[in-house]
């Protein structure tokens, strides 16, 4: 991600609207980060990052659950040993 300056933003502000449609610039006042100029795409992908989340969090769940509705009372009843022991026996 680039860093710029304030005053430099100020002076070069058409040329850094087109180097943010590459990458991320960082703006800077006395030092500190005080603005990030982006491309709308990128935040487009920001934006729909907590939907993406949610609809892989509920896709993980589904899948969870499907797999506990198949699994019997034996494969419940298993324990961690139990499990190490198996895959170290088909070795």
């Amino acid at each position: 991600m680039k860093t710029i300056t304030s005053a430099e933003a100020q002076n070069r502000f058409g040329e850094l609207l087109d180097d943010a449609q590459r990458e991320p610039i960082t703006i800077t006042r006395r030092g500190r980060p005080v603005a990030v100029l982006l491309s709308p795409q990128d935040m487009e992908e920001i934006a729909a990052g907590p939907e993406r989340r949610a609809r892989a969090l509920a896709e993980f769940e589904a899948l969870f659950a499907d797999i506990d509705e198949h699994l019997t009372d034996a494969a419940r009843a298993l324990t961690d040993e139990d499990i190490q022991r198996l895959v170290d026996e088909s070795r």
